[in-house]
């Protein structure tokens, strides 16, 4: 700031008053913060519960395939359910030929019928996949 010959301060042109957008970063982070949570529903189905050993963090997402009451397919936790098996088996064989060492996994529902779940696995199996891993909840979760 500088004086003018009145005695009254003049602002300069640089000067930025960043107040306001502090204000405004703070209000976006609470609204992620809430959003987020939300953000991870998926699909939901009720995990088989077994004392199983987890999988080892990596960097990119498993390529998971969900199979719920019905039978229905889904990839990734889409809730929108996959209209062929075929597409299935050509979403993994793209994702195969991409990252050869992801982890190819199925979630079955524990009301789903076994064949449902055979099914995705041999889906995975005839794309290429070498291992197919099988997602259960940890007992007392």
């Amino acid at each position: 700031m500088s004086q003018t010959r009145y005695g009254r301060k003049k602002k300069l042109m640089g000067e930025i008053n960043v107040v306001p957008y502090i204000d405004v970063m703070l209000v976006l982070l609470v609204i992620f913060m809430v959003t987020a949570p939300l953000l991870s529903a998926g699909v939901k189905v009720d995990l088989p519960q077994a004392a199983a050993e987890t999988i080892p963090e990596q960097e990119e997402e498993p390529f998971i395939v969900t199979v719920d009451v019905e039978g229905n397919l889904y990839l990734n936790d889409n809730e929108e359910a996959v209209a062929a098996p075929l597409d299935v088996q050509q979403a993994a064989a793209a994702v195969l030929a991409r990252n050869p060492k992801l982890p190819f996994l199925v979630r079955g529902d524990t009301a789903a019928n076994y064949g449902y779940v055979v099914q995705a696995m041999v889906l995975l199996q005839q794309a290429g996949v070498q291992s197919v891993g099988l997602i259960t909840e940890t007992p007392g979760t």
